[in-house]
């Protein structure tokens, strides 16, 4: 998910967090500027819970300077040179939008995801972790270890109700989850009301999410858009046109809206980019499943 992050000149000082874990309150918060990540952790030693959200804690400090400090490339479209980005964030972030460079895409694709798997991986350097999960506004950074498993509720951005469940375990190694449509807190050129992608991490997620989202598409006068610029002006997608409204369309519309998203994360599926999908729009669901020969499908709806 693309989400915006400030100038240098709007660079919060400090970042807040509510350390905590058992006993108590079992959750931590880590929040600086529009990152915002909630974490939870769990373990057969409660000291190793503590141990991980100390490594939270402290890989959290710098995050987001080191990305402001690189911004520019982050907002830069890709092409075939590889810009020279350097930090670790910044990294996974490039990694993960590398691979889809011949369409429209900058790293801001995969801020969000990167982050996310940025946290999980300092937590599993210093903790021994059964369970473990950093949310960074609903795109997801997994850890299950062998046995174990995970539900993550499908909630619909434009209402929060929830829609459906997605089932993980150890051994479908999905370690990320992301959601990006046009009613998020992310411009998009698309107008599904909420793609979900699983990959095998959060960043990867994250840009997957983004592009079927923009795949999702159609002409129609129940259209409405915007050079992204007249919408935020901290945007990375420039004049491009992005959804600023969109009216109940016909089912024909609808239909050949999510055959264009769908089209599209199948071709990432087939690239091994993405496990699966599950796209919404005005009602109508469509996925893309594991292949056949997985032991189940990882998008189930309740």
């Amino acid at each position: 998910m693309t989400a915006p992050l400030p100038s240098p000149a709007v660079l919060p000082r400090h970042a807040t967090s509510s350390p905590c874990g058992p006993p108590g309150d079992p959750l931590l918060h880590l929040q600086e500027g529009p990152i915002d990540l909630v974490i939870e952790a769990f373990a057969d030693d409660p000291s190793e819970v503590v141990r991980a959200y100390e490594a939270a804690a402290g890989r959290f400090t710098g995050i987001l300077k080191a990305l402001v400090d690189e911004l520019p490339l982050l907002r830069t479209p890709l092409g075939p040179t590889r810009p020279p980005l350097r930090g670790p964030v910044a990294l996974r972030m490039l990694k993960a939008c590398w691979p889809h460079r011949t369409v429209f895409i900058t790293p801001m694709a995969a801020v969000a995801g990167s982050v996310a798997d940025e946290i999980l991986e300092a937590m599993l350097a210093r903790a021994r972790l059964r369970r473990a999960y950093v949310n960074n506004g609903g795109d997801i950074a997994v850890h299950l270890a062998a046995g174990e498993r995970f539900r993550v509720g499908l909630a619909g951005i434009e209402d929060a109700a929830l829609h459906g469940a997605l089932d993980l375990t150890a051994e479908d190694a999905m370690g990320g989850v992301a959601t990006s449509g046009w009613r998020g807190r992310s411009l998009s050129l698309g107008i599904a009301d909420a793609v979900t992608i699983v990959a095998h991490n959060a960043a990867a997620a994250d840009a997957a999410a983004t592009l079927v989202a923009n795949a999702v598409n159609v002409d129609h006068p129940g259209v409405q858009r915007l050079p992204a610029r007249a919408v935020r002006d901290d945007t990375d997608l420039g004049d491009l046109p992005v959804t600023v409204g969109v009216d109940a369309l016909p089912e024909e519309a609808i239909a050949s809206a999510l055959d264009s998203g769908l089209q599209v994360a199948r071709r990432m599926q087939a690239a091994g980019l993405i496990l699966a999908a599950c796209l919404r729009l005005q009602g109508r669901v469509s996925i893309a499943a594991p292949p056949q020969d997985r032991r189940k499908p990882a998008v189930r709806f309740t």
